[in-house]
């Protein structure tokens, strides 16, 4: 399984103009089956607190800054700062994470399923002991 990472899409354009980026399914690490966005998130809040089973997903800051710290199974982090609307995050399954957001920031998400609520892990403790790192 190949770990979070950034992917850089080209932009087309100009400075005075503006920018275009594009991602297209044969472009990316898993067909889109869904698309949705957060906004208004204050910049006090950390959200995220929690994993996928399955789920895989790539994260945009299409304005403002996005910070992701994500944790795998064996409970190495990584932290990533997203500000530039052509870079996306790529998140596979089984990394919890935790998000802070800027003032105004507006997060964008590909994903590779629909919504399923059986398919998060919203406990930490869950999520540990699925690494082993845990006892039942």
């Amino acid at each position: 399984m190949q770990g979070p990472h950034l992917i850089e899409f080209s932009k087309v354009g100009a400075p005075g103009l503006g920018y275009l980026s594009v991602a297209q399914n044969s472009e990316l690490p898993f067909p889109i089956q869904r698309v949705y966005w957060t906004y208004f998130t204050p910049d006090e809040v950390l959200r995220g607190h929690h994993a996928h089973h399955d789920l895989e997903q790539l994260i945009f800051a299409v304005s403002g800054q996005i910070t992701f710290t994500l944790e795998d199974l064996n409970g190495q982090q990584q932290t990533f700062e997203l500000s530039r609307p052509n870079i996306g995050l790529y998140i596979p399954r089984l990394y919890w994470r935790t998000i802070r957001f800027s003032h105004y920031a507006v997060l964008l998400c590909l994903a590779s399923h629909e919504y399923d609520e059986a398919d998060y892990i919203r406990d930490y403790d869950e999520f540990q002991r699925l690494g082993g790192r845990l006892k039942a």
